[in-house]
């Protein structure tokens, strides 16, 4: 079972904001807003955003454990079925079985065993994915709903997400990063599990 982390999407922030007549008339008598000629853009560091960010953070430390508890708990059954492997094939190599029907008995069980494990797993990973899937939408709703509250203000025309290379030269004086974590920081609230989590975790 591969351990699930929350991820952030390419075009997390996608948020165009175009000004209307009455912002456009705004700005002309607001001089710092027309210091720049054209379109106002901006970025945000998606990598800096997902480790700076507490949602982040807490959901990631979520998925993980309960990661760690499916993948225990199909350790404990997988050891179990190689046990009960074992034991028939002991009693099969010490004639323990009377009769030839007792011994297929014995091999389908094993064989129903196997395939319930291996239902379980497919379960147990499916169900992590998809909570990693909603985690990963309730990311992006959060952050765009932010982003629509936070650009009112600032009125740009587009905030970009920087994740690698995908833009290759920005000027630092467009970054809003530091500006944006904060914000979202500010306006987070930790569900009970999500705080159950982080306690248990403190106590290793």
């Amino acid at each position: 079972m591969k351990k699930l982390t929350i991820v952030a999407l390419g075009a997390l922030f996608a948020l165009t904001a175009c000004n209307n007549k009455d912002n456009a008339a705004a700005d002309v008598a607001a001089p710092a807003q027309t210091e720049e000629a054209g379109m106002k853009v901006a970025f945000v560091e998606v990598d800096s955003l997902m480790s700076q960010y507490q949602f982040c953070k807490d959901y990631t430390l979520l998925l993980n454990k309960k990661g760690e508890n499916a993948a225990n708990t199909l350790q404990q059954k997988q050891r179990a079925l190689q046990q009960h492997a074992a034991a028939l094939q002991k009693k099969y190599e010490s004639n323990g079985f009377n009769t030839r029907d007792e011994l297929e008995r014995a091999q389908n069980q094993l064989n129903k065993e196997q395939q319930d494990l291996a239902e379980l797993d497919q379960r147990l990973t499916n169900e992590l994915a998809m909570e990693n899937a909603k985690l990963n939408e309730e990311l992006r709703d959060s952050i765009q709903a932010f982003l629509k509250t936070y650009n009112k203000p600032k009125k740009y025309d587009y905030i970009l997400a920087r994740q690698g290379d995908n833009i290759l030269f920005a000027n630092p004086k467009f970054d809003i990063t530091k500006e944006v974590v904060a914000g979202l920081n500010k306006r987070y609230k930790a569900k009970p599990e999500v705080k159950k989590a982080a306690k248990d975790e403190t106590k290793k």
